[in-house]
Formats: C-alpha cells, structure tokens, sequence
C-alpha cells in the first residue's frame, strides 16, 4: 500500500466528511477494489473510520469532517504512521505526503509518529503459510520499537525449544499473514517470528541501533537470503505479460523474469524448495503460464488436468 495513498484517503474522508468506495476511486484515479482495500486498512489499523451500508451509506470519520486530524489519539496516530510508514521511501510524493500530516497533528504526537514511520515494514509478498493474526504480543513490541527500549523477550525457536534473552528491537515486518521482528543481540542481528514469542518485558535501557540502520534494506537482505536457501529448485517458463503481477506477487524475489519473445510472452524461472508441490502452486496460473521444464513438473501439471476433468466432467 502506498503511504501518499493512503494519506489521501483520509484527507479526502476528512474532506467530505462521508464518502463512497466509486467516490475515492474517481478522486485518486485508481480501482474500487483498491479503493474499498485501502478504506478497509484504515478501519483494520484502527483508525476512526466506519462504513455505514446500504442506500445513503459510505465511508466516514468517526466525528464528522475535519479540518486538520488534531481529532485522532496518540494510539491512532501512531497506528497511521505504522501502517503507511513502511512505503514513505518509494516517493518522494509519499514522503511530502507525510511530512504534511506530521504538521497537522498535535505537537505532543508528532515525535512518536515520525518513530513509528520507520518502525514497520509490510511486505505483502508470503512465504507460505497462515499464522494467526495480530499475535499476542504485537502491540507491546510496537511499543518497544517506536520507543526504542531494550526487551527481555522469551522465545521458542522452530525445535521447540524455550530461550530467555535481552535484545535491541529495531522494527516489525508483516510478511503476509505472518508477523517478524528484527532486533540486535549480542549474538547480532537476528530474526524472530512474532507468534513463537512467549513473554516481552520492556526495560527502561535504550536500545542499541546500528548506524545508518534502515529496516527495509534490512528486511530486503533477509528475504534474499532466505529465498536463496529455499529456491534451489527451478521452473523454466513462459507468461503473458498480464500474469507478470500476480506472479511476483506469489512468488517475490523467486521469480526471475527474462527476454518477452516473439509472441509477446515473457521468459520466467520461478524458484522452489522442492519440485513435489510446484504443480499445486503453478495451476492456478494455467490460462496465463506454460512450464517450459523440467519435464517432471509438466507431467505433474498434466495429471492434475486429468484429475480436475474426471473430477468435474459432468459440469461441462
């Protein structure tokens, strides 16, 4: 999600006071899916947003139109700046966007929503999976990062093994469903899942945070490497060009798109783990993907066909 986006929502809720999906589609020129997706985030992330359906109905701020968003709570100012953040550094239209709501909130939040604006990366892009949403102790590690505190936290690794230790947080990444936290420890700079976490403890130590640090070239880093240990096994394709998106969407930094070819498809290596599943991941895309190799896969994808026809054969 955008963050000059995001913040032009709420300006223009303010604005009118009430208004429709088509209504905030029209004025920021983009699909009433994307629209009603952002107005439901402002809602989710606990912004005074409502929704009231049916005939007259829409999107409004809780309060009526505003002038200036001096209305919204620390808590709902720093959830803002969570959640649009992340994306301030793709613009330099994003980043003017949010300097101007910095200015229109109260003094006593500003320094805690300019911390919270680099506390958070959303990386929509999943590593398979669904782990329950928000874990337990999402909020307090928020908490944590935006005040830079140091925090005895209790984990349990992968093994299932229990660890106590202190560490210096330096920011939270949702990753699909599925919620990390990136902190220095004395061990260095590690990962931990948010939902293996047992107890958080804050303490009143400042946190360590390395020089020129930045969470998403941090984060980047992560995902790249993770995505080399897991993507050893290759898919060798080809896609039309209108299922490039969803593409990179699914599969991130394991997709490596090439050369468009003669017929105006695209050449793709997609990465896996293990071959076993990629026909599972891949059928989706049938009507805009052709597995070029291994034949292994092709032959997969052939049998799911076979069995999705005897399966729905009497549909037809």
């Amino acid at each position: 999600m955008r963050a000059d986006r995001l913040v032009a929502t709420l300006l223009f809720l303010q604005a009118r006071g009430r208004v429709t999906a088509r209504e905030v589609a029209d004025e920021l020129e983009v699909s009433m899916r994307t629209a009603r997706r952002d107005l439901e985030a402002l809602s989710i992330a606990g912004i005074p947003v409502y929704s009231q359906p049916g005939r007259g109905g829409g999107w409004s701020l809780v309060g009526g139109a505003r002038t200036d968003l001096s209305g919204l709570t620390a808590a709902e100012a720093r959830t803002l700046f969570l959640v649009a953040g992340p994306s301030s550094a793709v613009t330099p239209e994003a980043k003017a966007a949010l300097r101007k709501l910095v200015q229109a909130l109260p003094e006593t939040f500003r320094a805690e929503a300019e911390k919270a604006a680099s506390a958070i990366v959303l990386d929509p892009a999943r590593w398979g999976g669904k782990a329950p949403t928000p874990p337990p102790y999402l909020d307090v590690l928020q908490q944590a990062v935006v005040q830079r505190v140091q925090v005895r936290l209790g984990y349990t690794d992968r093994g299932g093994a229990p660890s106590e230790r202190t560490i210096h947080p330096l920011g939270l990444v949702s990753k699909g469903t599925v919620w990390y936290l990136l902190a220095d420890t004395d061990a260095g700079m590690r990962t931990f899942r948010v939902w293996r976490v047992r107890s958080v403890e804050l303490t009143d130590e400042p946190a360590r945070r390395p020089p020129g640090f930045d969470l998403a070239d941090a984060w980047q880093g992560v995902v790249d490497s993770v995505d080399r240990q897991r993507a050893t096994e290759r898919v060798v394709a080809v896609a039309e060009a209108s299922t490039l998106g969803m593409l990179r969407g699914h599969f991130g930094t394991c997709l490596t798109v090439g050369a468009t070819l003669e017929d105006g498809r695209v050449a793709v290596e997609i990465g896996f783990g293990a071959l076993d599943r990629a026909a599972m991941e891949l059928a989706g895309y049938a009507p805009g993907l052709e597995v070029v190799e291994p034949a292994s896969v092709r032959r997969d994808l052939a049998a799911l066909g076979r069995r999705l026809t005897e399966r729905y054969a009497d549909a037809s």
